[in-house]
């Protein structure tokens, strides 16, 4: 434990959260050493694809047998990489097309690591031949993807890990297990979630010739073709909702997912949702930048806001969850947690784990998030520990789903002006045929839009 912060509590030594935490560790690579080691594909070789396999192989001897991508600049960066990093050095082989992939290599786990538009129909098309799969959030781009993406999960009998990891880092899970767990709260009937990182772009690109090294149509898949305006795939694409869900998917889905983990809560009963582009309106990005949401519970509101301008409401917290109980209030984010008691408690306060002295090879890697590392690791071994037992994963697709669908929920909220109940059981918007008419968005021809039926 020497490379643990120290200014954690002592208290903390007795939880059953950090002895398993510690047991994980000590065992290190010994956790999950298979007769013969699993085959790992990833689709999408950019930043947090590569991120998540190098986090994987960490963890257990895989054996890395494809890798995927549009861009064949990106594809080979990424391929001596991961050769470079694997104890064979032995080199993947390459794919332009993922279902070239799948029907070559039949591989045991797929880790899904291209923009949202494309995660759908490649967990399906993975879950179809055999895999595994490991897919990034939010897991869809309408909510009819989503149910699709259970159904086949469910039909396949395949174990499906979703990339919401706050499930899976370690001081929450320390904080959720002491704070929460134990009613140190009291009753809860209130929670803040936000996001005040400035980061709506207002870019104007040129439209230019598609680079040869680059396949946009296939990039583009499913998703309505834009004007060819620079590699999108290096961040560019999440300022359009032609290819995401906005801030909503990226940052709120995150801290609305941790808190429904934290407080054991499913779909909410209602959403309602205001925002628009009231600030950044420069550029060609169609995202908002200033959003509020309500994810109603019974007895209970789950209020987002975020706000890509100006300053944070609380710059302590710029990316964050604070649930309110009667007995204290727990303010939570990616690098640390605070409990601040109603009266005269004790307040608690923990920090991000780095495990820099362990895993050395963090500190060179290029754009890692270290402190997101210890988190991934540990949602990696809870992903091939569920393949191994056949049990649920703690970010299983299904609660994916509600995480993602319910954010998908707030965005179709404000376009239509009202208030919105998803039934997941007839899968439909109550009374709200308008509403219920776009759970589904159309498909840019060939490619045909999952259903359940079709799974």
């Amino acid at each position: 434990m020497g490379h643990h912060n120290m200014n954690r509590r002592n208290f903390i030594g007795s939880s059953a959260a950090l002895l398993a935490l510690t047991a994980l560790r000590a065992n290190g690579m010994n956790l999950y050493n298979p007769v013969s080691p699993k085959r790992v594909a990833l689709i999408g070789t950019g930043w947090y694809g590569k991120s998540d396999l190098f986090r994987l192989m960490q963890v257990a001897p895989v054996e890395i047998v494809a890798l995927c991508d549009v861009d064949k600049h990106q594809l080979n960066t990424a391929a001596d990489m991961v050769s470079e990093r694997s104890k064979t050095k032995q080199k993947a082989k390459l794919f332009g097309d993922y279902r070239q992939l799948l029907s070559e290599t039949r591989p045991d786990i797929v880790l899904v690591g291209t923009p949202d538009h494309w995660h759908a129909l490649q967990t399906i098309d993975a879950l179809k031949a055999g895999a595994h799969v490991y897919v990034q959030k939010p897991i869809s781009v309408d909510i009819m993807e989503g149910e699709a993406m259970v159904a086949a999960a469910r039909k396949y009998n395949r174990i499906v890990q979703v990339g919401t990891q706050r499930r899976s880092t370690p001081h929450l899970i320390e904080a959720k297990k002491n704070i929460v767990d134990t009613g140190m709260l009291g009753k809860v009937h209130h929670v803040e979630i936000c996001c005040y990182y400035h980061m709506h772009s207002n870019a104007n690109p040129p439209v230019i010739p598609v680079p040869d090294f680059f396949d946009y149509n296939m990039w583009t898949g499913p998703a309505p073709l834009r004007p060819y305006d620079g590699l999108p795939h290096r961040g560019w694409w999440r300022g359009f909702m032609e290819y995401g869900n906005g801030i909503m998917g990226d940052m709120c889905i995150h801290m609305f997912d941790a808190v429904r983990w934290m407080l054991g809560l499913g779909w909410p009963l209602r959403v309602s949702s205001t925002g628009g582009i009231y600030v950044d309106n420069a550029g060609k990005s169609n995202i908002t930048d200033t959003q509020s949401a309500i994810f109603e519970y019974k007895d209970l509101n789950c209020i987002w806001q975020h706000r890509t301008w100006g300053t944070a409401a609380d710059p302590e917290y710029p990316w964050a969850f604070k649930i309110y109980g009667d007995k204290g209030t727990l303010c939570g984010d990616v690098m640390k947690y605070n409990f601040i008691p109603a009266s005269d408690g004790k307040k608690l306060h923990g920090d991000v784990l780095f495990e820099k002295a362990q895993y050395p090879e963090d500190l060179t890697e290029p754009d890692i998030e270290l402190h997101v590392a210890s988190a991934t690791r540990l949602h990696m071994r809870n992903f091939l520990e569920s393949i191994d037992k056949g049990t649920r994963p703690v970010a299983d697709i299904e609660q994916g789903h509600i995480s993602t669908a319910s954010c998908i929920l707030a965005n179709l909220s404000m376009q239509l002006g009202r208030s919105l109940s998803y039934d997941p059981l007839k899968r439909e918007i109550t009374g709200d045929p308008e509403a219920t008419r776009l759970l589904q968005r159309s498909y840019r021809e060939p490619w045909i839009h999952p259903s359940i039926q079709s799974i």
